[in-house]
């Protein structure tokens, strides 16, 4: 069956003298793998357009049970090699679609966070710095479109408004719990066994500017390069422990057995 869908490019591989197999994550079908048959000859209509961080629209001869589909056409829609070249930019793309790669399996339809994924990667070819702020924010979302949303505004161990306290005690450090996922005050998370990590209020304001902000205004936040840089780390870890990250058996089984033909 030919089917047309939108599609990300997570992974490619070389294939043989001059095709190439990839793993995207499509608008209809989730995550698949493809083979694009002569995509590395330069004469070829799919030549130069599947990299990681591409987005596309793509042709797809689908059989439901096979385990790599063929692509037939592809035509770019937003691209990481269009834009000005800047390695920063390029080391956030992989951040990002690493972290869609581990946190996805399957043919399983995912509209928010395909939408998510192609508007985080739109704005950030279209950006000219603030790329650790858009991996935070694009971080925060991710968790919690798969269910693991932190406590910003209560803590997680007493359920006290943290905003208050701050402001009238003066704290000069909070803490970021990684389970239960949220911000804790220091007392409360006193003997506590979980896993927790200093934050400071600065960040802590930051973070909840983030997630109260759309996409659109996130160019206006005010955002330190510390406070920025702390968030990133600690969004990663969370992410790290609340997502799957081991090897996909089944994706890595298909691509050995091609290589082994």
């Amino acid at each position: 069956m030919i089917v047309k869908t939108r599609a990300v490019v997570l992974r490619e591989i070389k294939y043989r003298d001059q095709s190439k197999i990839c793993t995207l994550f499509t608008r209809e079908f989730g995550k698949i793998t493809v083979i694009l048959k002569g995509a590395r000859n330069p004469k070829s209509r799919l030549s130069g357009k599947f990299s990681p961080g591409s987005v596309l629209d793509i042709v797809l001869y689908r059989k439901p049970n096979r385990e790599v589909q063929l692509v037939s056409e592809g035509s770019l829609v937003h691209s990481p090699l269009t834009s000005e070249p800047h390695m920063e930019r390029f080391a956030a793309m992989y951040r990002i679609v690493d972290m869609v790669s581990s946190a996805v399996d399957g043919e399983e339809k995912n509209l928010p966070l395909f939408e998510l994924l192609e508007g985080t990667l739109e704005a950030l070819y279209r950006t000219k710095n603030r790329f650790e702020l858009l991996v935070a924010w694009f971080l925060l979302r991710l968790v919690s479109i798969m269910g693991f949303e932190p406590s910003l505004l209560r803590c997680v161990f007493s359920d006290q408004e943290i905003a208050p306290v701050v402001e009238t005690m003066r704290l000069c450090e909070l803490l970021f719990v990684m389970n239960p996922g949220g911000i804790a005050l220091p007392g409360a998370a006193l003997r506590r066994t979980a896993v927790q990590r200093a934050i400071s209020p600065d960040a802590y304001r930051l973070l909840c500017d983030i997630a109260a902000s759309p996409l659109s205004d996130l160019e206006g936040a005010n955002a330190g390069e510390t406070e920025t840089t702390m968030l990133c780390s600690l969004l990663d870890e969370y992410c790290a422990l609340h997502l799957e990250h081991v090897p996909r058996k089944r994706n890595v089984a298909v691509v050995a057995q091609m290589l082994s033909k």
